[in-house]
């Protein structure tokens, strides 16, 4: 039987959508966001437990240029820094929305084994 091969020639949307959220923290720190609508830089430090300081700060920041996040910063002190979803970033929804579906079943089917 053949296989069935996708077309991902330039301009690929499947290849367009895995450029913003490819990563191993990008989709994850979407779903959080999603789930929070604001987090703090802290705040998302403790969910991504496994994620370093240095690495969460480079994928917001990658995440900020795409225009998926919003930066907010406020002058206190300490200095105070936030994170929300822009109304674009907001359009990635049902893609995440989705792959949290999956990851619940494959997870369950996991622990079946």
């Amino acid at each position: 039987m053949p296989r069935h091969i996708y077309d991902c020639n330039e301009g690929c949307p499947v290849e367009s959508t895995l450029q913003i959220i490819s990563g191993k923290w990008k989709s994850v720190i979407i779903y959080h966001l999603l789930n929070k609508e604001v987090c703090h830089f802290g705040q998302l430090q403790r969910e991504l437990k496994d994620c370093s300081r240095r690495m969460l700060a480079l994928q917001l920041s990658d995440l900020e240029k795409d225009g998926i996040i919003q930066k907010n910063i406020y002058q206190a002190d300490p200095l105070r820094t936030d994170y929300q979803l822009t109304e674009f970033g907001k359009t990635l929804a049902p893609v995440i929305s989705s792959m949290a579906v999956w990851g619940k079943l494959y997870n369950q089917k996991s622990i079946r084994k």
